[in-house]
């Protein structure tokens, strides 16, 4: 499993898997000691407070895959930074997105070609749980 997770990141560690009839769930979490402040570029130490992200990426087996990572909120150590807190961001997902960017660019892929509808229906078959309103917005970027 740590192979599927490095795909998508090699600074993730795999901790556990569990599925239902439809839906694959891993856990994972940060290998990076000392994440690197987005305001000021210094690394933290301290960490503030640990949550739950999730968000989904692409199917396997013909099932949703849905990635939960136990994300770290960290206290920057700079004075003279403008923020005293940020929590670790990743570069295969936007900030505030619910799907990585691949499993976007599957999605616009699969939908350049057919109606969204149709996109949809073919997305939802192989295991990718998006509406036809989500399919336009992707489209529009």
């Amino acid at each position: 499993m740590q192979e599927f997770i490095n795909m998508l990141s090699p600074n993730l560690e795999f901790i556990s898997m569990y599925s239902n009839d439809d839906c694959i769930i891993f856990q994972v979490q940060s290998k990076i000691k000392d994440p690197i402040c987005p305001y000021c570029g210094k690394p933290a130490q301290k960490c503030h407070s640990k949550y739950k992200k999730s968000f989904n990426d692409l199917p396997m087996h013909g099932k949703n895959v849905v990635i939960e990572i136990i994300n770290r909120k960290m206290f920057c150590n700079n004075p003279n930074c403008s923020h005293k807190t940020f929590a670790e961001t990743y570069d295969f997902i936007e900030r505030s997105q619910k799907k990585t960017k691949r499993l976007i660019r599957h999605i616009i892929d699969t939908s350049k070609n057919m109606s969204s509808i149709s996109a949809q229906n073919t997305l939802r078959k192989s295991g990718v749980n998006v509406g036809k309103s989500t399919i336009c917005s992707f489209l529009k970027k």
